[in-house]
C-alpha cells in the first residue's frame, strides 16, 4: 500500500477532511504524503526540523500536539502556514519504529471546531502506528 493510499484510508477512517505524512530523514521531517492540502502549504512544509510546527513539536516532544482550531491557535505551535489548510481542529501523531524511535509524523485535519478525547487521541496514535514502511 503506498502512502497516498494509506493516508487517505487513515483520514477517511477518522472522519477527517485532510492529512500528512512525514517521515523521518536523518535530522529532519520529509513531507512523504499529502491530502488536501493547499500547494502554498505543501511546498512550506517539504522539509520540517525538530521542533517546528505541530510535526516537529510531535517528534521533540515524543507525543501527539493537537489544536482545536488551526486558523485561532495562539500557543504558537500551530505555524502560519498550516492555518492556510481549510479545516480548523488538527492532530500530529508521531510514528515509531521497531526499536521505539521516530520514524515518522502523520497529521489529520477536520472541519469545525473540536477538543479531542484522551480515547480519540489514543485511536490515532493506534491506527498512525499501521503506516507502512520502516521509513
Amino acid at each position: 500500500m503506498t502512502l497516498d493510499v494509506w493516508l487517505r484510508r487513515f483520514v477517511s477512517d477518522h472522519g477527517g477532511v485532510a492529512g500528512t505524512v512525514h517521515t523521518r530523514t536523518d535530522d529532519v521531517l520529509t513531507l512523504a504524503a499529502s491530502l488536501n492540502i493547499p500547494p502554498a502549504v505543501v511546498q512550506k512544509t517539504q522539509v520540517i526540523p525538530k521542533g517546528k510546527g505541530m510535526a516537529g513539536l510531535a517528534w521533540s516532544r515524543d507525543q501527539i500536539v493537537s489544536t482545536c482550531d488551526l486558523k485561532a491557535d495562539q500557543t504558537g505551535d500551530v505555524r502560519p502556514g498550516a492555518k492556510a489548510v481549510d479545516a480548523q481542529a488538527a492532530a500530529a501523531i508521531p510514528v515509531h519504529d521497531a526499536s521505539g524511535g521516530l520514524r515518522a509524523v502523520v497529521g489529520i485535519a477536520f472541519m469545525g471546531e473540536r477538543d479531542f478525547t484522551t480515547s480519540e487521541l489514543a485511536a490515532f496514535a493506534s491506527s498512525a502506528e499501521s503506516l507502512p514502511g520502516d521509513g
